[in-house]
């Protein structure tokens, strides 16, 4: 139970009608779950405008409801109007629970590239240093033991206010979150202040009608977490950098390749043996060390230092540093899986043809035999993005294996149809084989030493979506029965 007022302290608001001084029993933003005695907060949605449920809350014995439009409603119940209700959400949520971020040091990654493995490699290393770390990212939250799938890349601020909160319980000093522009833009992470905001790069990416409408108000949105934070530390390198910082109330740190870059990356060197590819570089600026990762590319080396750059504020000593980048893994990102000492099999979420093209480019530098890209696109989905996809592997690959990701409602051959006519516009190489299992068998069986291999598009995903339903499909479960039956 909490009085409205307290939960009310932080928002600009007006009483409609009827008293604030009352108690609250619960915190509803789904009017599925109204319950006697909640506060009721009609959000407007893209399908449902929650202004639609007031007289139905009123029925089921809310208590108050907080509104931004005007509504009508019956005298028993308390009426709350502010601006927008999807602010006052997140402030009303913190409150709620008391406040939980006051009591943890909340790092915030934003950017089109590079938040899943940069959140998982500072909680590596921050964890390897004995602090406790929570994490909410694009594949799950982690609260101490607990393990939670995510829907969204930042979740409502509710459900983001009621993680903050297990995790003081769990005993966690810090948590590592991913922050989307579209949650900036919803004021799903309103209502406290980050430790830390980091922008890693942007690029024109989820522009369209149910995200950003334009490059610029997209680069806004991710600007926002500058004005909401203590520290910034942004990529330098990025041409889009200084506009997204415009108007920044935080103290700035910088990152990259540049000279001008507080900490830079020097002397990147690509280290390559059968089965195994990673990266070596300096560290210089304001931690200067040697620094190896398990993982290929030049983005790495960006990930990698971003997580530097936060850590050192935690007083990592650098050999912590060193053990824990050294180990850092995020399932389906680069994952490699050994199968061979002749050549270097892995798992990438590459599922759009800007990730392709970036991951395939990347894998280039190392001069394999051959570069062979495993993929295939989801139904129900843009066929443009499958032209794309064609064209680029077919460009870059000198072998694409065409297969099924998650079909849903179409047809398997239909979709890879689509991917063949992008890969005509190329001299690309390329063999079908609708059932992945299958497809993922025959790179195996033809891979040839020197090889570079990469099964593209489902990444940390365990399942397949097909006619509606999931089934259970696990790569690195298919490689393992591959390789039984190959007799490996």
């Amino acid at each position: 139970m909490e009085k409205l007022t307290s939960l009310l302290e932080r928002l600009d608001y007006e009483t409609v009608q009827g008293d604030t001084e009352i108690e609250i029993t619960d915190l509803v933003y789904d009017s599925r779950k109204i319950t006697k005695g909640c506060l009721f907060v009609c959000i407007k949605g893209t399908v449902v405008d929650g202004h639609t449920f007031v007289a139905e809350a009123a029925r089921k014995g809310a208590a108050a409801v907080l509104v931004q439009d005007e509504v009508e409603a019956p005298d028993t119940l308390t009426v709350i109007r502010t601006k927008d209700t999807r602010y006052g959400l997140a402030l009303v949520s913190a409150a709620w629970f008391h406040h939980p971020a006051e009591e943890l040091k909340v790092i915030g990654v934003t950017g089109t590239k590079g938040k899943t493995t940069t959140t998982y490699m500072v909680k590596s290393i921050l964890e390897n240093a004995g602090y406790k770390v929570g994490l909410i990212g694009t594949i799950e939250a982690i609260i101490g033991d607990e393990v939670i799938p995510a829907s969204n890349t930042t979740p409502e601020s509710y459900v983001i206010q009621q993680y903050f909160r297990k995790m003081v319980e769990a005993g966690c000093q810090c948590v590592v979150m991913e922050v989307s522009s579209q949650g900036l833009m919803m004021h799903r992470t309103a209502g406290f202040t980050f430790e830390m905001g980091i922008f890693t790069n942007i690029e024109p990416d989820h522009i369209g009608p149910n995200e950003h409408a334009s490059f610029e108000e997209y680069m806004a949105c991710k600007g926002l977490l500058f004005k909401q934070c203590k520290i910034g530390i942004v990529n330098i390198d990025d041409a889009h950098c200084e506009n997204v910082i415009e108007g920044h109330t935080c103290t700035i740190e910088t990152f990259g390749f540049s000279e001008k870059a507080d900490l830079r990356a020097v002397n990147t060197e690509l280290v390559s043996k059968p089965g195994y590819l990673g990266v070596s570089y300096q560290a210089r600026g304001l931690v200067n060390m040697d620094v190896e990762i398990d993982v290929p590319g030049k983005f790495s080396v960006y990930n990698s230092l971003t997580a530097i750059a936060i850590c050192r504020h935690f007083k990592v000593t650098e050999e912590d540093m060193k053990k824990a980048l050294k180990v850092a893994k995020v399932k389906g990102r680069i994952e490699m899986i050994k199968v061979s000492d002749d050549f270097t099999l892995m798992i990438d979420y590459a599922h759009n043809a800007m990730s392709l093209e970036s991951l395939l480019s990347s894998l280039r530098e190392y001069r394999p035999k051959r570069l062979v890209c495993l993929f295939g696109c989801g139904g129900n989905r843009s066929k443009l993005r499958r032209y794309e996809m064609g064209e680029v592997s077919g460009k870059m690959a000198d072998l694409t294996i065409i297969t099924s990701d998650n079909p849903r409602f179409e047809e398997p051959q239909a979709i890879i149809d689509d991917i063949k006519i992008g890969i005509a516009k190329t001299d690309g190489n390329y063999v079908e084989i609708i059932d992945r299992k299958e497809a993922i068998k025959y790179a195996i069986e033809h891979g040839k030493p020197g090889d570079v291999i990469v099964l593209a598009g489902k990444g940390h995903e365990d399942y397949q979506e097909i006619k509606g339903k999931k089934y259970p499909m696990d790569e690195r479960v298919l490689i393992q029965e591959v390789l039984q039956e190959l007799g490996r």
